[in-house]
């Protein structure tokens, strides 16, 4: 499957969590703050299927997403405990969570790809399904 393939089928959440000040910070893109665009029009909350989907696999994304963008590999990580399925009209759609690994938020890296970091109280006027994806993402960072 090719990496256009991929991330049609799939959308990535990008976020850095800093453990010294517990700081959660998001890229904002000027679509949203999903990668690489947002959700198909029409899509719609659905529950995660019951046997894994081809084209859906975190890995696969994960390579994908850092074929399109250059981002170090050895810098993003996928989180556990994060699921997100969207039924589109073209078909199902992951979101996936990706963190960042590095002590302090890949600032420059983010904006040469033309986002910015920010904290969830600078989303204000996001999209309502992305505000509560993040807050889901939130959830899992909330208790380190």
């Amino acid at each position: 499957m090719t990496t256009n393939d991929l991330l049609a089928r799939n959308r990535v959440i990008l976020c850095h969590f800093d453990s010294y000040s517990h700081a959660l910070l998001f890229p904002r893109w000027a679509h949203g703050m999903l990668w690489p665009a947002a959700l198909p029009e029409g899509a719609e909350p659905m529950p995660a299927p019951v046997e894994p989907l081809t084209g859906h696999e975190v890995e696969a994304v994960k390579q994908a997403l850092i074929t399109a963008t250059g981002l170090n590999p050895d810098e993003l990580a996928v989180t556990e405990g994060f699921v997100a399925w969207f039924l589109a009209p073209d078909g199902p759609v992951r979101v996936h969570l990706l963190h960042f690994t590095t002590p302090d938020a890949p600032k420059p890296a983010i904006e040469a790809l033309g986002g910015k970091f920010m904290a969830m109280s600078q989303l204000r006027g996001s999209s309502m399904t992305e505000l509560l994806l993040l807050r889901q993402v939130f959830g899992l960072f909330g208790h380190v």
